[in-house]
């Protein structure tokens, strides 16, 4: 996650005639809760996908038996040629093989739903992944408050993460600008674009429903809060919103790690290591 740019600008010479202004960008708490939850994000959806190998299908409701018909599973068959994995998304299904529901580890053929070079800590380890998983959830889960109490008193939520009217009617625009590549310099790149806004903004609010949804799985907390269950209707349903929003959060690493590729991950990775950024001037 980011945080707000402060302005602390020092100007450095980079290039024979090219001078560039090096900003303050993030604070230590920023950088900090950053790598935690990268941290913390990377080893749940590891443990979580070797978790969901225990029972690859997902439903919506409250049990979730064989006996319903889940909207989405991953499963082996046997074949003529021998096992294959097929992926059943609603009425289609997808021969998965190599991939999803039959892969091979060290030339063995495994037969289960996700691949052994994804799942943590092991092959499939049901109640270890589970003590993973629980583990690194709570520190997502007090790391990420820790970031949103900071941003709510500083005013960094409001303030740079918020979209105004002049944001949100500039998304056309900055759509256009990423499809042709075109990152922000001068002025504009002190600041987060409408589609970095929205992105930040969708990313605290998957978490805070991962957070949700996986307490809901719990019948401990259940006790406590039965609510929850009413409020995503039923275990099942709070699984599948779970598996939802945490491919949700993929695809946000997948688009994240692209964008910082693109803007140059030198400068981009620094900032995040050291606070200081270093800013391309409008005639870059």
């Amino acid at each position: 996650m980011s945080t707000a740019i402060d302005t602390a600008p020092d100007l450095v010479r980079d290039a024979p005639r090219r001078r560039r202004e090096v900003i303050y960008r993030h604070t230590f708490l920023v950088r900090l809760t950053h790598w935690l939850n990268a941290l913390a994000i990377v080893i749940m959806i590891g443990s979580g996908l070797n978790i969901f190998n225990a029972h690859p299908h997902l439903y919506w409701g409250q049990k979730g038996s064989e006996l319903d018909r889940p909207f989405l599973s991953i499963d082996d068959v046997n074949g003529a040629k021998g096992p294959r994995g097929v992926t059943t998304i609603g009425p289609v299904k997808l021969d998965t093989t190599g991939v999803l529901g039959v892969s091979t580890d060290h030339g063995q053929v495994l037969q289960k739903a996700w691949p052994s070079w994804l799942t943590i800590p092991s092959n499939q380890d049901l109640a270890d992944a589970r003590h993973w998983h629980f583990f690194f959830a709570w520190i997502l889960a007090i790391n990420g408050l820790v970031y949103l109490l900071w941003s709510l008193v500083s005013r960094h939520l409001q303030r740079d993460l918020w979209p105004t009217v002049g944001d949100l009617k500039s998304i056309p625009r900055s759509v256009l600008d990423h499809i042709r590549l075109k990152h922000p310099t001068g002025e504009a790149a002190k600041r987060y674009n409408v589609l970095q806004r929205l992105a930040y903004l969708g990313l605290i609010t998957l978490v805070v429903l991962m957070v949700l949804t996986g307490l809901t799985m719990s019948p401990g907390f259940d006790a406590f809060a039965p609510w929850l269950l009413d409020l995503f209707g039923g275990r099942q349903s709070a699984r599948s919103i779970h598996f939802l929003c945490a491919s949700g959060i993929v695809a946000f690493i997948v688009v994240h790690l692209a964008e910082v590729v693109l803007a140059g991950p030198v400068n981009e990775v620094k900032s995040m290591i050291t606070g200081r950024y270093a800013v391309r001037s409008d005639h870059d």
